[in-house]
C-alpha cells in the first residue's frame, strides 16, 4: 500500500514535514509513505489555468495522488487557519469536481504540528472539511501535535507518546484505505 504524504509547510526545518518523515518510519509492514515535495511550485488555484493542459506541477500533484492508495496531509496553522499552499493543493486535486478528480473517493487523513499548544487543530479541522467536500474519504482520527519544539530533536520526532499516536493513525489510515478498496472491488 502506498500513502502519499503532503506537508503544507514550505519551511526547510518544518515540524510538519518531520511529522510525515516519522510517519514513514513508523508505517507498518507493507505500507510505504512517499512525501510529495516542491509544494512551493504549485501555483495558486486559478480556474482559467485549469484546462485540459494544466500547469506541469498540477499534473504532477494530481498524478501522485491518483497513484497513491491514500493521502496523509500535515498542516501547520497560521493565524488560526490552514495555509494557502495546502488549500491550493486540495483545490487543484478536487478538479474537475466529481469522480474524475484525483481526490474523489481517496482515503485521506489530516495531521498537524505547531509550536503552540493547540497543534494546528483548527487548521486540521478546516483541512478535513475541505478534503471531504472535495470527495475524499476522510479518516476522522486526529493528531494535533502541540509544543513541537520539545517533541523533535534535530528534525526527528523523539517523543515516544507522539510516535505511538502517529503510528496508530498511520495504521488506521491504511486500514481505512483497505476497507474502501475492498468495498470498491465488491
Amino acid at each position: 500500500m502506498r500513502i502519499l504524504g503532503i506537508s503544507g509547510s514550505l519551511r526547510a526545518a518544518s515540524y510538519n514535514t518531520a511529522l510525515l518523515e516519522a510517519a514513514a518510519e513508523l508505517a507498518p509492514e507493507g505500507v510505504s509513505i512517499d512525501i510529495y515535495d516542491d509544494l512551493e511550485r504549485l501555483p495558486p488555484y486559478n480556474e482559467d489555468r485549469d484546462t485540459a493542459t494544466p500547469p506541469a506541477e498540477v499534473q504532477r500533484l494530481r498524478h501522485a495522488i491518483e497513484q497513491a492508495d491514500a493521502v496523509l496531509m500535515a498542516t501547520p496553522e497560521y493565524n488560526g487557519a490552514m495555509p494557502g499552499q495546502i488549500k491550493h493543493a486540495v483545490d487543484w486535486a478536487s478538479r474537475p469536481h466529481g469522480p474524475q478528480a484525483a481526490l474523489w473517493g481517496k482515503p485521506a487523513a489530516a495531521i498537524g504540528a505547531s509550536v503552540t499548544d493547540y497543534g494546528a487543530m483548527w487548521a486540521q479541522d478546516q483541512l478535513r472539511r475541505s478534503l471531504g467536500i472535495a470527495g475524499a474519504r476522510v479518516l476522522e482520527a486526529e493528531l494535533a501535535v502541540g509544543g513541537a519544539p520539545a517533541l523533535f530533536d534535530e528534525g526527528r520526532l523523539v517523543d515516544a507518546q507522539t510516535r505511538e499516536r502517529l503510528s496508530e493513525l498511520v495504521r488506521g489510515l491504511a486500514e481505512h484505505a483497505r476497507r474502501f478498496a475492498a468495498a470498491a472491488a465488491a
